[in-house]
């Protein structure tokens, strides 16, 4: 676990370095513009609608009647913009990943590998295509988990793990190869992501659970509708700076187990087509940074 806390300790501390920041904000102002958009034209509409649909929902017509019982007044009107946020928090966070995982990830992926790792040699394709691909089939089936497991979400303790756990092994799935594109031959990669799959998967769901926390500015915003200047631009900047960080960890982590790979290799680190090259020991140690 050693090179798990080590990659996460440099990822925190490249996050504060003012290249990382500014890099966040170019998501942040696409999704941003996007997403006040949708507020000003649609929200009330949108409210409205939901709180129709609840009110006249069989399932929750037990519950309005004991809340009505307790003294709260149009209890739909009061949840739909709940349910609302629920419904776009996904949207907004597959966004956020997408435009980090093609705008921010290459420019810190270039930044731990020129101070870090200078010496590592480029051997990967490098395709924009495949990387496009990659990220669009593993969306579509987290999107498809997200859907599939919607109606857990009304069970209280079940919402803060199942969306977290999704956005973890998305996270993973994505950064993982995104990582390894430049530098990493096809074989070295499929070694790579088999051998530590376990620990990668590990920072994918920590990852999914910092992406959660946004959710809660952002929730924020259904009480306190006159501060949505403030907390909505909050509560994206924090969604792609959780990403970008999660891009550095994921940077630090592959690059150094690849460094090793490498290092451990027989031929000077040549790794054979089947990627199936004797290794003593994966990760024996994590470079010194330059």
């Amino acid at each position: 676990m050693q090179p798990v806390l080590d990659s996460f300790l440099r990822a925190v501390g490249y996050c504060l370095r003012p290249r990382i920041i500014v890099l966040s904000l170019l998501p942040l102002a696409i999704v941003l513009g996007l997403t006040t958009g949708w507020i000003w034209l649609y929200w009330e509409p949108a409210v409205l609608a939901v709180a129709g649909w609840l009110d006249g929902s069989t399932v929750f017509s037990l519950a309005w009647g004991w809340l009505r019982h307790v003294g709260v007044q149009n209890p739909a009107q009061a949840l739909a913009p709940f349910v609302l946020v629920l419904a776009l928090a996904p949207i907004i966070v597959v966004s956020s990943l997408l435009l980090v995982a093609f705008l921010t990830t290459p420019a810190a992926l270039r930044l731990v590998a020129r101070r870090r790792f200078p010496a590592l040699q480029r051997r990967g394709a490098n395709s924009f295509a495949r990387s496009l691909g990659w990220a669009s089939l593993w969306t579509v089936l987290a999107l498809i988990a997200l859907i599939v497991t919607l109606p857990l979400w009304f069970i209280p303790p079940l919402i803060l793990v199942i969306p977290p756990l999704i956005w973890g092994w998305l996270t993973y799935r994505v950064m993982s190869y995104d990582a390894l594109n430049v530098h990493a031959t096809a074989a070295e990669r499929k070694q790579l992501l088999e051998r530590h799959r376990g620990r990668l998967l590990l920072i994918g769901i920590v990852c999914g659970f910092l992406s959660a926390a946004p959710a809660v500015v952002w929730a924020s915003f259904a009480l306190f509708a006159f501060a949505f200047a403030i907390l909505v631009p909050l509560a994206i900047w924090i969604y792609t700076l959780v990403f970008a960080f999660s891009s550095l960890w994921f940077s630090h982590y592959c690059l150094a187990a690849l460094q090793a790979l490498r290092e451990d290799s027989p031929a000077g680190g040549a790794i054979p087509a089947n990627g199936l090259a004797p290794s003593r020991a994966l990760v024996k140690g994590l470079p010194h940074e330059r």
